[in-house]
């Protein structure tokens, strides 16, 4: 569906993407992660044609040039970009017009497609008036009045309420099942790992790309979750066995190459200083600490 080959992105003499090669299979959920100004957005553009490449090919449907292909492209970008002065029909109604539906066609779609995004109940308020979440869903159900082949979505959840980000996600889970492949950029690690694969993107490369779940499996390091009253534990534990520490919720993660000699350590050093542990254990990692170490290995 998708193929990238050695693509760059120069702007202004600044190399925004940088030898990139990616593949997207036909019913994927593909996930496109990293920190802001990875090149995220730049990727995302040069597959629905907005920008062109400096350097490289690349081929969207069989089309090098993915400006021929748009009928059969959606896209939700970070920004909400529909008309806030029209209703959500009337939005709806103009993406169905501009894509040259006939009046009909465009009413059964319209309804078909609120209905699925939930948003009939609210056919006739202003864009501008809906909450940012409701705002995404309506980006969204503009995107599908052409019925598109691949969806690509620029972080489309983020300054969503988690609620909202359920909802979405639900929805592209059921588009997915559909038949639709879908491309999708987010920061959210809980996101990440709903999709069947995800590329790591830094600095303009990608680092990795692989499932989930064989990204968590080829971790080098092991996590231990430390539970104590203490909230200012790194100080005590500095210097010592730990390749990284970071508070989790109300507790600790502390990333390990040797989990029994990081476990010895904690309450070796703790226990001097008369902190008191509550929990220790060795826990599985999540994809954060996956791309917490890649980000370290390649800064």
């Amino acid at each position: 569906m998708i193929t990238l080959s050695n693509i760059s992105k120069t702007f202004d003499k600044r190399l925004a993407v940088k030898d990139v090669s990616l593949e997207v299979n036909a019913g994927e959920i593909f996930g496109l992660v990293g920190p802001d100004g990875a090149g995220k957005t730049t990727v995302i553009r040069m597959l629905t044609g907005i920008l062109s490449p400096s350097a490289g090919t690349l081929s969207v449907l069989g089309a090098a040039n993915p400006e021929k292909i748009k009928d059969q492209l959606g896209y939700v970008p970070q920004k909400f970009s529909l008309y806030g002065d029209l209703t959500v029909m009337e939005n709806i109604h103009l993406m169905g017009a501009l894509y040259g539906q006939t009046a009909a066609q465009i009413e059964i779609s319209a309804r078909d497609i609120l209905d699925f995004t939930k948003l009939l109940p609210f056919k006739d308020r202003l864009a501008d008036n809906l909450s940012g979440g409701m705002k995404q869903k309506l980006s969204l159900a503009a995107g599908l009045m052409h019925k598109p082949k691949i969806y690509f979505l620029d972080e489309p959840t983020t300054g969503v309420d988690p609620v909202s980000r359920r909802e979405f996600w639900q929805m592209l889970y059921r588009l997915n099942k559909e038949g639709t492949t879908v491309f999708v950029s987010t920061p959210y690690m809980d996101e990440a790992e709903l999709c069947t694969r995800v590329a790591f993107m830094h600095n303009g490369r990608i680092t990795t790309c692989d499932t989930p779940q064989k990204l968590r499996s080829s971790y080098p390091y092991h996590v231990l979750e430390l539970g104590t009253p203490e909230r200012n534990v790194k100080k005590y534990l500095i210097g010592g066995p730990f390749v990284d520490i970071n508070v989790f919720g109300n507790k600790y993660h502390l990333v390990v190459a040797d989990a029994a000699e990081g476990m010895a350590q904690i309450h070796s050093v703790l226990g001097e200083a008369g902190i008191p542990v509550t929990s220790l254990t060795q826990i599985p990692p999540n994809l954060e600490d996956v791309f917490v170490a890649l980000a370290s290995e390649v800064a």
